[in-house]
């Protein structure tokens, strides 16, 4: 599910990116009753939608905008999931409405909704950006569009003004003159132009020969306008608002004025597509539209926002490595190895350290997981080389990467860091963390886990301690001491004994049968979803390994952390599945997750 207009896009009464003036005509031609209504997207709010009304003869229209929240709304109206929530609820309430919603006016047959020119656009876009922005390619390109797709869908609606030929970057008031004077001079030819760095365009119009130049400011919330105009989140919504009525101007805007390939500043590319924080001066005009040299301004302060942070921002998205010599060994030379003073962790094995690995032409901070030196312990060298070699089987942005081995004072495995620790101490210290954030970690660990499904790897340890932070919005599943790749022609692996589990994160045919396959890990995997929406307290607080394992078979499982949204306590319940055949895999899990976590960041 792309954005929510893709979900809605089913709704008979859902006509897309239909005009005002459209829907009136609809309601016309469906019988103007009282209370007869349909759901548009909105042509000036992004992500928002349009809900058109007849009453008494007359069209009434109410604007669903998307609010910070993630939940939307009638202004000043109830705030709901969805826009259809919105819509069950002014069936019942009316609420600041005109009337109770009563029938809705469904699409004409073999009518689909209406698709806006930038949704065609959206796809081939977002594709360019993450390919430009962070050189990725194949399967890590589409994993970073699965992962991000809805703060890089807002992030290109924003800044898609620049693919258009209408929009020609930083040119001076004479050069858009000239640009609109030369060739053919048809009325209401235009062209956008930015006015500095700091987000002050023009919109510049051909009319009976002159070019009339509009000032486009952007108020306190971002939005976009002509001075005392309809309030826009992008260019292109104002551009295709004031194509098909003037509404203040003083004609439609007909033709676009083509842009020189090529010829949009970099500097200004850069400041849009990446962000900045600093107070901008706008000079707003006290007259309406036109400016003029004569004219009066006054002054305002305003902050521009810095996008939100993505994992593909991070050095470790793609790979730790900087040289392909370096990517072909296994090993790691002790003196290109430096280690810092304190730890990381500790456990069984020794301890983990924070090191700086020195290749030739970089260097890379790592974490260097380091052997007890107990006469080095054959069972525990054993145990840290079978990491090792599973891990440098696995290539997955959301998986902690292996570097190679190093044979020194002690056995050493070198890691990619991920500063911010495990996932549990995170959130015990970061209780603030949103929901969005928590379902956005979550969705990443289910990818990496997809991952494994596919490539037949069980981890046998998948638990939020296992999971480590690069960023507050980028995670990665680590310790793969206790996985096993599992042969092509079986399911499962059968271990040969207890050793010390994990009882509370195990399905019930791991603790019965010692066997482990993707569906037991599943299982793990909805204790963990449980850690992070309970902030990272420990799953059956105070219970033993016997008294879990009885509540289970009883058909009991834990409660919903407090305040966890019902549709992932859900997909818990489903991950604790008894019987492993009916349990879903992750390619059906990460599915679930992604559309929820799309729900809500939209």
């Amino acid at each position: 599910m792309a954005s929510m207009a893709d979900s809605v896009n089913t709704l008979p009464f859902f006509y897309g990116n239909i005009t005002r003036e459209d829907a009136e005509d609809y309601l016309r031609q469906a019988g103007m009753g009282n209370g007869l209504y349909l759901l548009r997207q909105s042509r000036n709010y992004l992500g928002g939608f349009a809900l058109s009304v007849s009453y008494s003869g007359r069209c009434y229209h109410y604007t669903i905008e998307r609010e910070p929240s993630e939940m939307y709304a009638i202004a000043g109206g109830k705030s709901h999931r969805n826009p259809v929530d919105v819509i069950d609820y002014h069936s019942q309430e009316m609420d600041g409405l005109v009337c109770l919603l009563k029938k809705p006016c469904n699409r004409p047959r073999n009518m689909q909704p209406k698709v806006g020119p930038f949704e065609d656009l959206k796809e081939k876009l977002i594709r360019e950006y993450v390919k430009q922005t962070w050189n990725l390619q194949g399967a890590a390109l589409e994993q970073a569009i699965i992962s991000q797709r809805p703060q890089l869908e807002k992030l290109i609606a924003t800044t898609a003004h620049e693919k258009m030929p209408w929009f020609h970057g930083i040119i001076t008031r004479e050069d858009s003159e000239s640009r609109l004077q030369n060739g053919s001079r048809t009325n209401g030819k235009f062209l956008i132009r930015q006015r500095d760095t700091n987000g002050s365009y023009a919109l510049c119009l051909l009319h009976e020969g002159q070019v009339m130049h509009y000032r486009i400011d952007r108020d306190r919330t971002g939005k976009l306008s002509i001075p005392d105009g309809k309030k826009f989140d992008t260019l292109w919504q104002l551009v295709e608002h004031y194509s098909y009525k003037p509404d203040g101007l003083l004609r439609v805007l007909t033709h676009p004025c083509q842009r020189p390939d090529g010829e949009i500043s970099k500097n200004a590319h850069n400041k849009l597509m990446h962000g900045y924080r600093k107070p901008v001066i706008y000079i707003v005009h006290k007259n309406q539209y036109q400016i003029t040299k004569k004219s009066t301004y006054v002054m305002y302060c305003v902050y521009r926002t810095d996008r939100t942070a993505m994992p593909m921002d991070t050095e470790v998205y793609e790979s730790p490595y900087a040289d392909p010599d370096e990517l072909r060994s296994s090993t790691v030379d002790r003196s290109h190895l430096f280690l810092e003073d304190g730890e990381l962790g500790s456990g069984n094995f020794g301890t983990v350290m924070k090191g700086i690995y020195k290749m030739r032409k970089t260097e890379k901070s790592v974490a260097v997981k380091i052997l007890k030196n107990d006469d080095n312990n054959p069972s525990v060298r054993e145990e840290m080389l079978r990491e090792a070699n599973v891990m440098q089987q696995l290539d997955n942005p959301y998986i902690v990467r292996m570097i190679g081995i190093c044979e020194a004072e002690n056995l050493m495995l070198v890691m990619e860091l991920a500063e911010l620790g495990p996932l549990n101490k995170f959130l015990q210290k970061n209780k603030q963390t949103s929901i969005k954030n928590l379902t956005e970690l979550v969705h990443q660990v289910s990818m990496g886990m997809k991952y494994l499904e596919e490539h037949n790897f069980v981890h046998r340890d998948l638990a939020a301690r296992n999971v480590l932070l690069v960023t507050q919005h980028y995670a990665k599943i680590s310790d793969f001491g206790l996985s096993k790749a599992v042969g092509e022609d079986q399911n499962y692996y059968k271990a040969k004994g207890h050793g010390k589990w994990p009882v509370k994160w195990y399905a019930p045919e791991c603790i019965n049968y010692f066997k482990f396959s993707s569906k037991s890990d599943v299982w793990s995997f909805g204790v963990l979803m449980w850690e992070a929406y309970s902030y990272g307290q420990k799953p059956y607080k105070g219970m033993k390994g016997n008294d879990v394992l009885q509540m289970i078979e009883s058909g009991k499982r834990m409660d919903a952390p407090l305040n966890c949204p019902p549709e992932m306590y859900d997909l818990m319940r489903t991950c604790w599945e008894y019987k492993a055949d009916i349990r879903p895999g992750f390619a059906v899990v990460e599915p679930r997750l992604r559309e929820y976590y799309y729900d809500i960041a939209q």
